[in-house]
């Protein structure tokens, strides 16, 4: 039963924290007592360092040895990085893909097309970074490598983050990926292989793939570059 009731405990400050930070109530690099924390939950410290390790598995906080946790804090030069390689790798994976791609797997992208928009309406973060990446995944499965597929996936999620703590997305009016999102399919229908890859290129590079701009002036040319 206590078990139990850590469990409980572990999810509810889990969920508690998880929110707080997509909401952008703790800046990055900022420390996460513990102890205040388990306080303010009214739960005991042990569920809360269950929280964090969570949460440090998810990539949005880190734990250092006698310094505790806190909010992850990456440079301007290790998310445009981030973000360079993560072009790569998906233009990598779209070439394959062009090639691989199901009619049941573009009609599953056209299903999260149709969920993006109506999710961007109702200003969901979590639900439209998630509608977002899962977009982006399809295309990554498509390419028929596994190894690939997970090495997109690992920087989808850092993408995920970068975008909750340093980006605006909910403030625009319009949903700046979405219609690039419908081209990437439409080019992925008609096999039309260098214009997608152009596309998918300006699409990350430009704006991380949910509409903010994570690269460093520099980081075109090095991905463009054959």
């Amino acid at each position: 039963m206590a078990q139990q009731t850590n469990k409980s405990s572990a999810e509810y400050a889990y969920a508690t924290l998880r929110r707080r930070i997509l909401n952008k109530e703790f800046q990055p690099g900022e420390h996460l007592p513990e102890i205040a924390i388990a306080q303010q939950l009214h739960i005991s410290r042990t569920p809360v360092r269950e929280a964090f390790r969570w949460l440090a598995n998810e990539g949005l906080i880190g734990i250092f040895p006698n310094e505790g946790a806190s909010i992850v804090n990456p440079s301007r030069q290790e998310r445009a990085d981030t973000i360079e390689v993560r072009a790569y790798l998906e233009v990598l994976s779209f070439r394959k893909a062009i090639h691989r791609i199901t009619p049941v797997q573009l009609c599953m992208l056209d299903e999260e097309i149709a969920k993006e928009e109506a999710i961007f309406a109702t200003r969901d973060l979590d639900r439209y970074l998630d509608v977002n990446t899962r977009f982006h995944k399809i295309i990554a499965r498509a390419s028929g490598n596994v190894a690939l597929c997970e090495l997109v996936e690992n920087l989808l999620s850092r993408s995920f983050i970068y975008m909750v703590l340093f980006e605006s997305f909910l403030d625009f009016d319009t949903n700046p990926s979405l219609d690039e999102h419908r081209e990437l399919v439409r080019l992925l229908r008609e096999k039309r292989e260098e214009e997608g890859v152009a596309l998918l290129q300006r699409h990350i590079l430009g704006n991380g793939g949910y509409g903010g701009d994570l690269s460093l002036p520099d980081a075109t040319e090095s991905v463009s570059r054959p």
